[in-house]
Order: C-alpha cells, then structure tokens, then sequence
C-alpha cells in the first residue's frame, strides 16, 4: 500500500512506522491515522515482531491538527470528542494490544496528543534533545488519548497534576528520572540504541512478551488474587512452547537463547 502521511518499513522482523509530515511537525490528521491503522494491519501479514514509532524531521509528533477536527453537523463548533471516538481511542487500544513490543522513538518533540501516543507504547525511548509537552491546558481542554490514565500511573498524582495544569516543557533527561520513558540517550548514540534495543526484542520470545503486556496492562486494573491467577495461566501456556524449550537448552549450555518467537 502506498502511503502519504507515513512510511512503513520492515527489515530483520523489524516494522518502522514513521509519521511522515514534517512540515507540520508530523501533527496527527484522519487521513493519517487511517494510514497509521492500516500498517498496523499489515504488521501480522508481514510476520513482523516488533513496531518502532518514530517521527520524520525535527518532531516525533506535535498532536492533532487542529485545523483538522470535524466541525458540528450545524456549522458551529467542532466535536473534539469525534476525533477520540473514532480515531485516538482506537489507536491507543491497539497499540497496547498488539501481540508484539512497540517502541516509540522520540526524536522530537511529542506534544498534546503526541506526547500520549509515546506513552500507550511499551517502551519509550528518547533522544536527550526532545521533549514532552501536555499541551492541553493552554486551550482549555484535558488531556486526552490516555493522558488522564498514563499520567498518574507513571509518574504519580501530584506530577501528573502539575504536568497536566502548566502545561510545560518536559524535557527528556528529566523525563526518563522520573519514570515516564525508559531511558533517554544523547542525540549522536539515538538511532543506534533504538536499532540495537529493536533488534533485541525482535530475536526475543515473541509469544513471552506478548503475554507479558497483556499480563502488566491487565494488573493495573484488578488485584492481587487476579494477577496471581492470570500469571498462573499464561505460565502454563509458555512452559509448553518451544521457545521455553529453548531457553532451558540455552541457560543448561551456557550459551545466548535462539528465540523462535513461538
């Protein structure tokens, strides 16, 4: 499928989807986003075992377009809450869904809806130069594509407030200290640690990191009873594929796992 707004590239089970228009800092429109859910379908057909989010140009992703928002059926205001519907709310389920790791590589700036993208990926990793921006405050809105959610489980209520009512610059070193991204690197060493953190995941055990999402993502909702219960079974399901098989061979010679991804 030829693409406007994004790329998609996949290499060694490595899918690269990079938000493609740098001349609005890669802001997020509905033809983009019916692009960004139609490579995803393909990443299953394509075999694919682990997706990189990654942003064209200066930007990872500066949030939605807002010349881009369904106006109201009468001519007035526009429908925010459309575009969360239709667009952002599926996205972000998705992305959390998906059976495989997602990375967002943070090259730029991520910003208002932007920034909540990176966050409903599994591991956040940002160039020392970018930052994370919740824009909302400054026109009057919440944040939204998880914002209100991601926040307060990741860096704690009075954080998240303050990230959230300011509105200001986070920068990316201060980011991954508190716990918001996984690590920040310098700009010269970003494109080699997110290849060499891509290329890990992908020679992993595939089917162990999907359950592990669904295993973390389910715990944040339901107790201590209920995970033990779900890692029961999801231990049951995995001690029987070969990928479990291999890794006992491995750890009894002494040698580095070959992961099949099943």
């Amino acid at each position: 499928m030829a693409y406007q707004y994004i790329r998609l590239d996949l290499e060694d089970a490595v899918a690269r989807l990079t938000l493609n228009r740098p001349e609005r800092l890669n802001a997020l429109n509905t033809a983009m986003h019916g692009e960004i859910r139609a490579a995803i379908d393909a990443l299953e057909a394509e075999r694919a075992r682990v997706l990189v989010i990654t942003g064209a140009g200066r930007a990872f992703c500066a949030g939605q377009d807002l010349g881009d928002r369904a106006v109201a059926a009468d001519g007035g205001r526009p429908d925010l809450g459309e575009s969360i519907e239709r667009n952002y709310k599926p996205l972000v389920l998705r992305l959390r869904q998906l059976p495989i790791p997602v990375i967002a590589a943070v090259n730029g700036i991520a910003a208002g809806a932007g920034a909540n993208l990176a966050l409903a990926c599994d591991l956040v990793i940002a160039a020392q130069s970018a930052a994370f921006i919740q824009s909302f405050a400054k026109l009057g809105l919440v944040p939204d594509s998880g914002g209100t959610y991601f926040l307060p489980h990741l860096v704690g209520t009075a954080r998240a407030l303050g990230l959230a009512l300011l509105g200001e610059r986070l920068e990316a070193e201060r980011a991954a200290q508190w716990g918001l991204i996984w690590s920040c690197v310098p700009d010269d060493a970003f494109a080699g640690a997110v290849a060499t953190l891509a290329a890990k995941l992908a020679q992993g055990p595939t089917l162990g990191y999907a359950r592990t999402k669904a295993a973390l993502y389910a715990a944040q909702s339901e107790g201590l009873a209920a995970s033990i219960d779900r890692e029961r079974d999801f231990q049951r399901e995995l001690g029987r594929t070969s990928d479990y098989a291999e890794g006992v061979r491995a750890f009894a010679e002494k040698r580095a796992a070959r992961f099949a991804g099943r």
